[in-house]
């Protein structure tokens, strides 16, 4: 265990919650000083104290013994390349087994009712296409799938639809 993380974690959320050192060793019964050796990454906190510490600092155990990381089990590994590329792929398949085919409209009539979008319009848009591979990835960060972000990075020219995909990844413990 990184105790210097833990304490800096523990400081950050007992400051967020606007509690001194003193508040809260008087809350959980201890000395301020045991508080301060867990900030400064001295000792940790007593197994004990550590459901009603998590509690006053409305966060979870975890939370706290990871440093502020998350515990995270990656369903399975994707590659952004690969998503591009189907998407790519179902841009094409009107050209491959016809736009009137009903398969092909059936595909397209349920991406856009779902997504409310109209995504034969974004095959044709850059800038829109990026978004639809952005709403795909983070999707997938929703499901518990891990993607590179350093990999994800390539497939973006638009720099929004890149920021926007780190912002999630940092959210569901990607980086």
């Amino acid at each position: 265990m990184d105790t210097i993380r833990i304490g800096k974690n523990i400081k950050r959320l007992r400051r967020e919650k606007a509690i001194t050192q003193n508040e809260l060793s008087e809350r959980l019964n201890i000395s301020y000083q045991a508080v301060s050796k867990w900030e400064r990454g001295v000792s940790l906190p007593d197994v004990s104290l550590l459901i009603d510490l998590a509690n006053i600092l409305e966060t979870t155990t975890d939370n706290i013994l990871l440093g502020g990381g998350k515990i995270m089990e990656y369903n399975n590994k994707l590659s952004a390349k690969e998503i591009k590329q189907a998407l790519l792929e179902l841009a094409q398949l009107k050209d491959k087994i016809g736009k009137d085919n009903t398969l092909y409209q059936g595909i397209i009539n349920g991406i856009n009712t779902s997504m409310n979008i109209d995504i034969e319009e974004c095959f044709l848009d850059n800038y829109k296409f990026e978004a639809i591979i952005a709403e795909v990835i983070i999707q997938n960060f929703i499901s518990g799938a891990y993607i590179d972000l350093s990999e994800a990075k390539t497939v973006f020219e638009n720099e929004r639809w890149f920021d926007m995909v780190a912002k999630y990844a940092k959210k569901y413990a990607i980086v």
